[in-house]
């Protein structure tokens, strides 16, 4: 099997011709320089295939789909809100916790945030490559901004974890019939205001992620990796 894997949104089924856009083409023949004849993977929420490359022709890649290599499994459902940051830092975020298994994205506006804007267009593609590389089927699902008071109205829906260094707690239970959410403020904390919000959350789990003070990305990377660790 090919290490090349493609999203590709439409439908997918055995004996399928089709053909891709000029961005993936132009990735196929141009940057992996994959000729007529070779093999690939297509993938999308319905699982991934094989697909062979049957013609190359005014920029784009005509390929048949030979045979379906996997199926959609159940993925654990652990989801991310978070206060966009500073452009370079915020890419790196998003990259790393799609790869570590976020299935959906939360952008908050805090009090103290810095970036109150987002451009979803360019996370959607950094969500996509990286679960190209990072073997997933499922493309997590980036939500529109929203207000953090909003989004602890949707408290029955999911179980709160919050990365706090005021608290002296640094273990946590998950109940795995919900999905599990990590809340990380921004760059300058939640604000005095906003911890009390969240800690008065029904079903609210504080939890120190280090004696030191990290930056948005690493606690979101130490977060999650603390509740992959308990999923499994």
């Amino acid at each position: 099997m090919s290490n090349i894997r493609l999203f590709y949104p439409e439908s997918l089924s055995i004996n399928l011709e089709s053909s891709l856009e000029k961005p993936q083409s132009h990735y196929l023949t141009k940057v992996m320089r994959i000729k007529k004849g070779k093999s690939f993977s297509l993938f999308n929420k319905n699982g991934e295939w094989e697909a062979s490359i049957i013609e190359i022709s005014k920029g784009k890649v005509f390929f048949k789909v030979d045979k379906q290599i996997r199926q959609l499994e159940n993925e654990k459902q652990v989801w991310l809100a978070f206060s966009p940051i500073k452009s370079n830092y915020f890419n790196f975020m998003i990259q790393k916790a799609t790869e570590l298994g976020v299935t959906k994205f939360l952008p908050l506006i805090m009090d103290r945030s810095v970036v109150r804007k987002i451009n979803h267009e360019r996370l959607q593609k950094i969500i996509i490559e990286a679960s190209e590389q990072s073997n997933r089927i499922n493309i997590p699902y980036l939500e529109k901004i929203k207000t953090l008071e909003n989004f602890l109205k949707d408290g029955n829906l999911f179980n709160l974890i919050v990365g706090d260094l005021n608290s002296d707690n640094k273990k946590i239970n998950l109940d795995k019939n919900k999905p599990t959410c990590l809340l990380i403020g921004p760059e300058g904390d939640f604000s005095e205001k906003e911890r009390l919000k969240i800690l008065d959350f029904k079903g609210i789990q504080a939890i120190k992620l280090s004696d030191n003070v990290l930056r948005t990305e690493t606690a979101v990377i130490s977060g999650l990796s603390i509740i992959n660790y308990l999923n499994n």
